[in-house]
């Protein structure tokens, strides 16, 4: 068989007109009858593109319409990989060969579009479309009585714009908006050195009932503040202890911050004096008076004659 195919390609050669190169590549040009594809040579010497980018714009030049030619159908098809395939299809997008599109059918239902042009240059320069028509795809299917298709509701209508007045608009936390001042750590109204002494030493004594809360002196030096303006309003120490203990986050990163925050936030009111603690007083009752003209009762600080007696009195004077 391959003796005849090399006697076949030797008569081939004596019938090319003209001396055969030295070296390089010979054609053989045999008129195609049938299944062909006609390939610019803007594509096939492309100098651009990939020889994979070339390969596969040659291909799917060469399909009938409709055929699918995604990353998937493509792999499918070929061996190589979707990595190489995908940066071929965007090779080909890049110089204007292929297009994808999205697009909305008349069912409302979202498809890709992919169209792919033969000649990109001509395409810009205005040239001439000629339409390709979509070649039917045979589906072998049982002989059954189908019935007719429901007729299809039309997409619903879009819904009108309303102005932007009509609705207010919807505030999004950003994650690069700027923090809230931090609330500055408390002080005492006067900062003995008893009670520097006393918030010292609650400060240091956290780690017994925290150890995760362990604070340096010069931590303590700084927050020593803010524990004593916690005494100095009646705090009790097993309260301010328990404020600063109590539901720790696993680990704790920074302890110092920790209690300052806490310390900072948490902060009770100043007592209430006795004077604020005591009951409101009541505003005097007006005692009942009898009237000295008619016997009836009625309020006054003074006894003496109810209106009417004395509305009479200045009618009759």
């Amino acid at each position: 068989m391959a003796t005849q195919h090399d006697i076949a390609l030797t008569h081939a050669l004596t019938g090319i007109p003209g001396p055969l190169p030295s070296s390089g590549v010979i054609h053989v040009a045999i008129p195609h009858t049938s299944r062909f594809t006609i390939v610019g040579n803007h594509l096939a010497q492309h100098d651009g593109l990939s020889l994979t980018a070339i390969g596969i714009g040659v291909h799917i030049q060469s399909l009938p319409a409709g055929t699918q030619v995604g990353i998937k159908a493509l792999t499918a098809r070929f061996a190589e990989g979707e990595t190489t395939i995908a940066a071929a299809l965007r090779e080909l997008e890049t110089h204007g060969y292929l297009h994808r599109t999205r697009a909305r059918l008349t069912n409302g239902r979202m498809v890709t579009r992919t169209v792919f042009c033969n000649q990109p240059g001509a395409l810009l320069g205005g040239g001439a479309v000629v339409p390709v028509a979509v070649a039917p795809r045979p589906v072998m299917r049982p002989a059954v009585l189908v019935p007719p298709p429901a007729p299809v509701a039309p997409p619903a209508p879009e819904p009108a714009l309303v102005p932007e007045a009509a609705h207010p608009p919807v505030r999004v936390p950003s994650r690069i908006a700027p923090k809230p001042p931090r609330r500055p750590l408390p002080r005492p109204g006067e900062l003995t050195p008893e009670l520097h002494r006393a918030a010292s030493a609650l400060l240091a004594d956290l780690r017994r009932h925290a150890p995760e809360l362990v604070l340096s002196e010069d931590d303590i030096e700084e927050l020593a503040p803010g524990a004593a303006a916690w005494l100095e309003r009646g705090a009790h120490p097993d309260a301010i202890r328990h404020a600063l203990t109590t539901e720790l986050p696993q680990p704790p990163k920074y302890p110092a911050k920790i209690v300052r925050h806490r310390l900072a936030v948490l902060l009770p009111p100043p007592l209430p004096s006795a004077q604020e603690l005591a009951p409101a007083r009541r505003a005097p009752v007006t005692p009942f008076q009898t009237c000295e003209g008619c016997d009836r009762a009625f309020r006054s600080p003074d006894p003496g004659h109810c209106r009417d007696c004395r509305a009479q009195y200045w009618e009759a004077a």
